[in-house]
């Protein structure tokens, strides 16, 4: 089965952007595919365990919650050390399935293997 890479560049400024790219990370991962999520920009501080406690619209549902299952589902996150540090964020404070990482091991994880890619 593809791998499936979510690049996402916004933070909770866009809560509905946010939500619909950890809607389709969830999908893909919950089906079983290999998922990561390459965070960057503002998105770093999603990375960051009990950060995203927000709810975009009526209807939508939890941030937390859709991080949850993310990582339930086996979804990773590779976090822009660039930008973490531009905005102070601490990679300790990371949550268990997130590693600070740029486009090097992106690249390394895809690998040889097809991907299908999203944007956000």
């Amino acid at each position: 089965m593809n791998k499936a890479v979510i690049s996402l560049n916004t933070g909770l400024e866009d809560a509905e952007t946010v939500t619909v790219a950890f809607l389709v990370a969830v999908g893909a991962a919950e089906q079983g595919r290999p998922t990561l999520m390459f965070l960057t920009k503002e998105a770093v501080r999603l990375a960051t365990e009990g950060f995203a406690q927000a709810v975009a619209c009526d209807g939508c549902p939890p941030l937390a919650d859709l991080l949850d299952r993310y990582a339930k589902a086996g979804g990773t996150f590779l976090v822009c050390p660039i930008c973490v540090q531009a905005r102070k964020v601490d990679p300790a404070g990371f949550r268990g399935n997130a590693e600070a990482g740029g486009t090097v091991q992106m690249w390394q994880w895809i690998g040889d293997d097809p991907a299908v890619t999203f944007s956000y």
